[in-house]
Formats: C-alpha cells, structure tokens, sequence
C-alpha cells in the first residue's frame, strides 16, 4: 500500500492537492492511503520550508506546486 501525504496547513492550495491526489491514486487502482500532515513541527521534520508539498512512501516529491492528477501519476508509480 502506498502511504501518500499531503503537508500544509490546510490552505486552499493544499486542499487541491490532495484533491488531485486522491483522483490520480484511484486511477490508477493502487490501494492507497493520504494523510494530511498540518503541524509546523511534522512538517519541518521533512525539510520542507514551502506548501503544499506531496511525500509518498515518506520521500519528499514535490514542494510549493500544486500539481495536476496527470503530473501526481508518475510520482505514485515510482
């Protein structure tokens, strides 16, 4: 199972995100779990200093963007 999360503070930016990530996940029919991480503190731990930003299997993919379904996809897969 993949453990995707989703690490912001919650703003409307990091809403899409996990929006597109939920949807690009069920395309490709991978059993999957998101979290959305919003503490300060859990998300320095990742070295992450801009939102929203998309960990999968607790390895940091993206930072400050949010990205389409289509773009999430090959994250997901690697």
């Amino acid at each position: 199972m993949k453990k995707i999360q989703i690490l912001g503070p919650g703003c409307a930016k990091c809403v899409k995100l996990a929006q597109n990530t939920d949807q690009a996940a069920k395309k490709l029919g991978i059993e999957y779990e998101i979290e959305k991480v919003t503490d300060i503190k859990e998300i320095m731990k990742y070295g992450v200093m801009m939102t929203p930003a998309l960990v999968v299997d607790g390895k940091v993919k993206t930072v400050g963007k949010v990205l389409t379904p289509a773009e999430i996809e090959g994250f997901i897969k690697e």
